[in-house]
């Protein structure tokens, strides 16, 4: 037996409750992992509050990311004691995730923890980490170096946000970051932000065209801002695009494409081939100063894990928050 956060379905709708499991009911796959730390992710905020359809199978253990230890493997790339770190694959969605003492998953989904980290911190990083450095590596791709300009960061208080400030700024990039939490400037200032961009001026209809700005983005909004930021990119400015906070809509004109070249990136993070999720990781241990990491990052224990979901989706939380699941 063993504990996890497992949500429910019957005729009254969904619940997630904190359980205990018989681990004959674990999924399929050739690896176990004993689970050190997880994360609380947005989408983990939508599965576990119902606000989304994010869960396709029932019950589900939510958790898109996982840090732990291998304790048996089937896999040839895996030996009982290998450190192990999972983002997304549909974990948390279509198979039980990492909120819980115990995974079984698919080794090809398992990629080896940098020694550069310890579970809790590459928990810190997790799927928001991961994600921020996918759009700074695409960036970086497409041409957009810290000589290029400002780079703008949506959402920036979050888990993606604040790492892709942190990333940025130590990378040498001039970073604006944009909150509706005025009373965050100071945690965003101490992450890297030169300017604080109050969330007002990215809501609301966009212009086909706005002056230019923006040699780069990392926007995880979606709706408005996306739109917002579009227009105001420089001429053959880079935007990418990873999150849909603010809606899945995109109200936006073709102007800055046909007009100013401006190229706008897909992230996705999910199914992202493992060669790129190892250059990721890689550069996370390069490249993210671990002191801004414990800045943007709390813990909880999994017994905590409901509560934080329902103050998460109502946009109460800032950074990183990391599951100790032995507690």
């Amino acid at each position: 037996m063993f504990q996890a956060v497992l949500i429910e379905k019957d005729e009254a709708g969904t619940r997630a409750g904190l359980r205990e499991v018989d681990e004959a009911r674990l999924p399929e796959g050739d690896v176990t992992v004993e689970v050190a730390y997880s994360t609380l992710n947005y989408k983990d905020g939508l599965a576990i509050t119902g606000k989304g359809p994010v869960v396709r199978r029932f019950p589900m253990v939510p958790g898109i990311d996982i840090a732990g230890t291998v304790r048996d493997s089937a896999h040839p790339g895996y030996r009982p004691g290998d450190r192990v770190v999972l983002n997304g694959w549909g974990v948390g969605e279509t198979h039980w995730g990492g909120l819980a003492r115990v995974a079984r998953l698919k080794g090809d989904w398992l990629v080896p923890l940098p020694d550069a980290f310890t579970p809790r911190q590459a928990m810190a990083i997790g799927t928001a980490g991961y994600t921020a450095m996918l759009c700074v590596m695409a960036l970086e791709r497409h041409g957009v170096g810290p000589d290029k300009g400002e780079i703008v960061v949506t959402g920036a208080a979050g888990g993606v946000g604040s790492t892709a400030i942190a990333l940025l700024s130590g990378l040498g990039y001039t970073v604006a970051a944009v909150s509706g939490r005025p009373e965050e400037a100071d945690y965003l200032r101490g992450l890297g932000a030169a300017e604080i961009l109050d969330r007002a001026a990215f809501s609301g209809p966009a212009k086909p065209l706005a002056k230019e700005r923006w040699a780069g983005a990392v926007d995880v909004v979606g709706s408005h801002a996306l739109a917002h930021v579009c227009a105001s990119a420089k001429y053959r400015g880079v935007v990418t695009a990873c999150g849909l906070a603010g809606g899945m809509d995109f109200p936006a004109s073709v102007a800055p494409f046909i007009l100013r070249g401006v190229t706008l990136v897909g992230i996705d993070s999910v199914m992202c081939p493992r060669p790129e999720r190892l250059e990721a990781w890689a550069r996370l241990a390069r490249d993210l100063d671990p002191a801004k990491l414990d800045a943007m990052t709390s813990e909880i224990g999994l017994s905590e894990v409901i509560p934080t979901a329902e103050r998460l989706m109502a946009g109460q939380v800032r950074g990183r928050i990391v599951v100790d699941v032995a507690r």
